[in-house]
């Protein structure tokens, strides 16, 4: 009797001394995921002014188009274009569609998408987009999706915002400009800047982004810095 229950005893007693390794091991390996959690980095951004992404200039459009085309790369020109075109935020273009902006086997002269932030629909011209996107739809890689620019992965069926953004830095960096500087929002921006300079019509620049309130546009295109600016430039001392 006396045997089993020292027997029983240092059974027991090993038990215990596993069990208390094993949670001291989780404890350790819980609070080295506490350190490395990425809320306690520091924010990219930390300490910079970072500000708007700025619009592309005519000349960079061209120069991006041009260099595309030599490439052939039909998949990046119609995105290209698109993205120009549309003024669509970047979650809402790689969503687009086939039969957002094609009927019946051609292009449509206007295009019509639920914008992906707001939920409220939005038309665009298209304008430069329908050579480049005929081109693409005839592409082998193009059959059997129903999304333009369709994903990698099978799991996937269109890109990325985030390869999306690659892209765009790729377009940027290919005719030497500051990668930084530029951003999927300055494809949004490059054309309603230019009716903005042409027209100053205001209203019709919130109708094409799909801006609630006139405030809203009036920052997003950094309308009042952009006037200021421009009047310091023009005076000389």
């Amino acid at each position: 009797m006396r045997r089993s229950i020292l027997w029983y005893a240092g059974k027991v007693n090993v038990g215990l001394s596993l069990w208390e390794g094993m949670v001291d091991r989780r404890i350790s390996h819980a609070n080295a995921k506490l350190t490395c959690h990425p809320c306690t980095r520091p924010s990219w951004n930390k300490g910079r002014i970072v500000g708007q992404k700025r619009p592309l200039k005519a000349k960079h459009v061209w120069a991006i188009r041009v260099r595309l085309e030599l490439a052939e790369n039909h998949r990046d020109l119609a995105l290209f274009n698109m993205a120009i075109d549309s003024k669509l935020r970047g979650c809402g273009l790689v969503k687009m569609k086939d039969v957002d902006v094609m009927a019946y086997g051609q292009i449509k002269e206007r295009g019509s998408v639920l914008q992906s932030k707001t939920q409220k629909p939005i038309s665009f011209e298209v304008s430069e987009a329908p050579s480049s996107v005929a081109t693409w739809m005839e592409d082998e890689l193009m059959v059997g999706s129903k999304y333009f620019w369709h994903g990698r992965f099978h799991e996937r069926l269109h890109i990325s915002t985030r390869r999306y953004a690659r892209i765009v830095r790729d377009w940027v960096t290919s005719i030497c400009l500051e990668a930084s500087a530029y951003g999927t929002h300055s494809m949004r921006r490059t054309k309603v800047t230019q009716i903005y300079k042409k027209t100053g019509n205001l209203r019709a620049v919130q109708l094409l982004l799909g801006h609630t309130k006139i405030d809203s546009t009036v920052r997003y295109l950094g309308v009042e810095l952009e006037d200021a600016l421009a009047i310091t430039e023009a005076i000389e001392i």
